[in-house]
């Protein structure tokens, strides 16, 4: 089995500042899913053309602003297409995503103000992999993720 992931989560700098959110997945349960599955790691904005670092950015209505308010939108688009063939080439169903992302968030996004708020939504490249059939699961549902691939495991 092969499962799509964040890049940031896995340490690598990809973050819009350069650094990383590894610290958010524990050692042990990375180990757990290095054991239970192949990772793919994806940066849906890297992918889309934006460096590292570069402003942040959030979603505002249908679109994607940085924080000096240029848009950003075909950039994250590119980037949910991009991720999207990488998960058709490699055959995942599943995807761990980065919470909260323009990109990467699943069910709760920040609100485009750059005020910390979140509110319900999906991130771009999220919400074309859910479209697509993929399940995504941020890192707060690494529970879930681990159910799902033991389902898919005993399934196939």
């Amino acid at each position: 089995m092969k499962i799509l992931v964040s890049a940031c989560l896995l340490g690598f700098d990809v973050k819009y500042d350069g650094s990383n959110n590894g610290g958010l997945l524990p050692p042990e349960t990375l180990e757990l899913l290095k054991k239970t599955a192949d990772i793919i790691p994806v940066c849906p904005e890297c992918f889309g053309g934006l460096s590292c670092p570069r402003s942040p950015c959030e979603i505002s209505g249908r679109k994607v602003f940085d924080s000096e308010g240029v848009d950003k939108t075909e950039q994250f688009k590119k980037g949910a297409v991009q991720t999207l063939k990488a998960a058709k080439m490699f055959g995942c169903s599943l995807a761990l995503l980065k919470e909260k992302s323009p990109s990467c968030g699943a069910k709760k996004i920040y609100d485009g103000t750059f005020t910390h708020t979140v509110t319900e939504g999906n991130g771009i490249t999220a919400d074309l992999l859910l479209k697509n059939g993929i399940q995504v699961f941020g890192e707060s549902q690494i529970q879930e993720l681990l159910e799902a691939l033991q389902k898919q495991d005993s399934a196939g």
